[in-house]
């Protein structure tokens, strides 16, 4: 595994209906949006998740937390958390878990800053939602650096 500071991530936002998805480089700090792949009640199509990850060989993976604003968890973090925990047993690759507060937020925001349609619906933002918690993470990480 490479050392810190030089490892390809990929992050998952992590919804119901559909699953947004990110790349980066953890040195570079920025990630790209990937994919978004539909899902049936929280459960996704595996082989799409195996196939990215097949490609992009991320030394870890990241699955944002919907944590409630006063820090307690719902439904959804522990949905995420089973998520998280099926991508490790499945693929056998390091996952940690990154408060995505707001994330779905900012991401909308930045569409609509940018022009986008309101159609939220059918043009999701979860894979920018995935590029907010990764570099959410990277930022982290940074800041223990210091």
């Amino acid at each position: 595994m490479p050392e810190v500071g030089n490892r390809r991530v990929v992050a998952f936002d992590f919804g119901t209906r559909r699953i947004g998805v990110a790349t980066g480089q953890e040195m570079l700090g920025t990630g790209q949006p990937l994919a978004m792949i539909p899902a049936r009640d929280g459960i996704p199509d595996w082989a799409q998740i195996e196939a990215l990850l097949a490609e992009w060989q991320p030394n870890l993976v990241l699955v944002g937390l919907p944590l409630n604003m006063d820090d307690t968890e719902n439904d959804m973090c522990a949905r995420a958390r089973k998520f998280g925990k099926r991508i490790h047993g499945r693929y056998h690759v390091p996952v940690e878990m990154v408060d995505e507060r707001l994330t779905s937020f900012e991401a909308k925001g930045q569409v609509m800053a940018e022009g986008g349609s309101r159609d939220f619906g059918r043009h999701g933002v979860d894979d920018l939602a995935a590029v907010l918690i990764l570099e959410t993470w990277c930022r982290e990480q940074a800041g223990r650096a210091d």
